[in-house]
């Protein structure tokens, strides 16, 4: 991530400069080619669990730390099965998806959050990125972690490249 200060040039006669965040890798997910496919069906056939950020298989699930997070750390809890909603899951998956939510509570404190949001966004107007695989969000927090960043420059600083935050909650989680 590159810092640079710069005169706002939209802004009449304004003599302060801005600090702008350059965050390169977004441009990636934002302009890069889409898959063809469920993202989810296919992450979860290759096997190529580092590359994918997959933390965890299970009997139902896998557990994958997100590649454009809210914040370091943010994982995904996905069903194995390719459904749209919560409504769909069998007693099994539910008992199953309670303990990974734990276990991915347990693994996320070597990074010491104050607090966890967990949830799942069902349908686009919920916020939900991808919406035709059901999956539920285990986000780690801080106090102070929300700023005005993201809603008056649309960035998001990470403080750890995902690489490096996977490799430690890789060890974590056994």
């Amino acid at each position: 991530m590159l810092l640079k200060r710069v005169t706002n040039s939209s802004m009449p006669s304004s003599p302060k400069q801005k600090k702008v965040v350059f965050a390169p890798w977004r441009m990636d997910f934002i302009l890069g080619k889409k898959e063809k496919g469920c993202v989810f069906c296919t992450r979860q056939k290759r096997r190529k669990d580092r590359e994918d950020l997959i933390l965890h298989r299970g009997k139902h699930y896998f557990v994958i730390l997100n590649k454009y997070p809210y914040n370091n750390g943010h994982l995904m809890i996905v069903p194995n099965r390719h459904i749209q909603s919560s409504e769909q899951l069998r007693p099994q998956e539910m008992v199953e998806l309670v303990g990974l939510m734990n276990q991915s509570m347990r693994a996320l404190k070597i990074t010491r959050p104050h607090g966890f949001n967990m949830g799942a966004n069902l349908g686009r107007a919920a916020g939900a990125g991808i919406e035709e695989h059901f999956h539920f969000h285990v986000i780690p927090r801080w106090f102070g972690d929300t700023n005005f960043w993201p809603v008056i420059a649309e960035t998001k600083s990470m403080p750890e490249h995902l690489l490096t935050t996977y490799d430690k909650l890789k060890k974590a989680w056994s």
